[in-house]
């Protein structure tokens, strides 16, 4: 199990293969990247994301090992990136290994829903009109409560 959390940018590719890499016990590897995306109404200038170093370490930790148990996973990864990010540039990543793909993209899931609504991330959008900071919305609150 890997958690990062970092300024740079990441490798996809790289990412990927190394996860992958030598996996003869496991049946599926299922990886997600979550990109900053741009607003409809309003075009993104830039997305800052703050967090308290160490806290968030801990915090991906223990919801990585929440999932691996859970789901029966192989291993984990999850990368998550903090600075200034423009839209287009991958903010996020995860990737499950497990011995079947049920296991591996429900794992994926509950990392992906934990790191939306309850990783300890502070997210401001800026656009021309100003910088206003990300809430949490219902939809990413309700997505948690089947897990």
């Amino acid at each position: 199990m890997r958690i990062l959390v970092q300024e740079q940018p990441f490798d996809l590719g790289a990412e990927s293969a190394a996860f992958a890499s030598g996996r003869k016990d496991m049946g599926a590897i299922v990886t997600f990247t979550g990109v900053v995306r741009d607003l409809p109404d309003d075009p993104l200038e830039a997305m800052e994301i703050e967090h308290y170093p160490g806290m968030t370490e801990a915090a991906l930790s223990e919801i990585a090992t929440q999932a691996v148990t859970r789901f029966e996973l192989g291993d984990a990864l999850v990368i998550h990136r903090y600075g200034r990010l423009l839209p287009g540039e991958m903010i996020m990543m995860v990737a499950t290994a497990a011995r079947h793909r049920k296991s591996a993209f429900e794992g994926a899931e509950f990392l992906m829903d934990y790191l939306k609504s309850r990783a300890p991330f502070w997210k401001r959008e800026i656009t021309a009109a100003g910088a206003d900071w990300v809430a949490s919305k219902a939809v990413d609150e309700d997505a948690l409560k089947r897990w």
